[in-house]
């Protein structure tokens, strides 16, 4: 009798309990099963061959996250041939763009879909992936980005080319976000892409802090990944869950591959992962 209620409870995790959530962000680097020549990928990206997949799939796997934040993906074909149906429920934004940005979450969990973050995407950029994660009596509010790229250090208030300017327009965006999250008082993370360094006195991160206050668990580190390299990919987390996320918990899942040719067929990004600990 004993063993039965064991079991039922490990099937059916009982209301109230307390858990572990492995948070990730990946992104992919413009996968995509459109074959070479197609006219919405550059001419310059090496095209995904059977092995690719079954390589990033196996990464997949080994990360083994809760949930997952993706980028520069191209909607469900290609999201499915590394979290398949049955594991993972895959969220997508509704951006008429290859580079897609997404959600991924564990088979088990539930969750809401809210609108995408459209502000994100003007000028052909990437909105933002929002859900709305039920964690018992708890829910979690979960934003994932992909922010312009090329601005990754360069003083923003005196930007003057077109990759800050666009990056700092996002910026409020971001931040308008946040702050309906203090508002309304809600748990929350945003993950992702940032294409910034966030180092230092980085007005980006401090223009988000205003918002409310958050804590980035890729504060003070550097990543292993491909040799070594400054972070872009942040996870950030405010309300709640700032006190949810598990110091000492910040993982890159580095790639077994160490030829150069290799950062084209798998990505140019490591999977960022951290821990938060649900209080019951």
């Amino acid at each position: 009798m004993k063993l039965a209620v064991i079991l039922l409870a490990l099937l059916f995790p009982l209301p109230g309990l307390s858990a572990e959530l492995k948070i990730a962000t990946w992104n992919l680097s413009w996968l995509t099963t459109r074959p070479a020549g197609d006219r919405g990928v550059p001419s310059d990206v090496t095209p995904r061959v059977e092995e690719d997949f079954t390589r990033l799939a196996q990464y997949a796997r080994e990360l083994n996250a809760d949930l997952i934040a993706i980028q520069e993906v191209d909607g469900f074909s290609a999201a499915t041939r590394l979290f398949p149906h049955d594991l993972y429920s895959i969220h997508m934004t509704h951006d008429h763009v290859v580079q897609r940005v997404g959600i991924v979450v564990r088979r088990g969990l539930k969750y809401d879909i809210n609108p995408d973050l459209s502000a994100l995407g003007t000028n052909h950029l990437r909105s933002g992936a929002d859900i709305t994660l039920h964690l018992g009596s708890l829910d979690l509010r979960v934003l994932a980005v992909h922010l312009k790229t090329g601005c990754r250090n360069q003083p923003l208030p005196r930007a003057h080319d077109r990759s800050c300017l666009e990056l700092r327009d996002q910026i409020p965006v971001v931040a308008e976000w946040i702050a309906a999250r203090r508002q309304d008082g809600m748990p929350f993370i945003v993950l992702g892409d940032f294409n910034r360094w966030m180092d230092g006195r980085d007005t980006l991160l401090a223009d988000l802090r205003l918002a409310a206050p958050l804590v980035r668990a890729t504060e003070g580190r550097s990543s292993p990944c491909w040799g070594g390299e400054n972070f872009i990919d942040h996870i950030l987390a405010g309300g709640a869950a700032a006190n949810w996320m598990q110091a000492n918990t910040l993982s890159v899942l580095t790639y077994r591959e160490t030829d150069p040719v290799m950062k084209e067929r798998l990505s140019d990004h490591c999977p960022v992962s951290v821990r938060f600990h649900i209080p019951d």
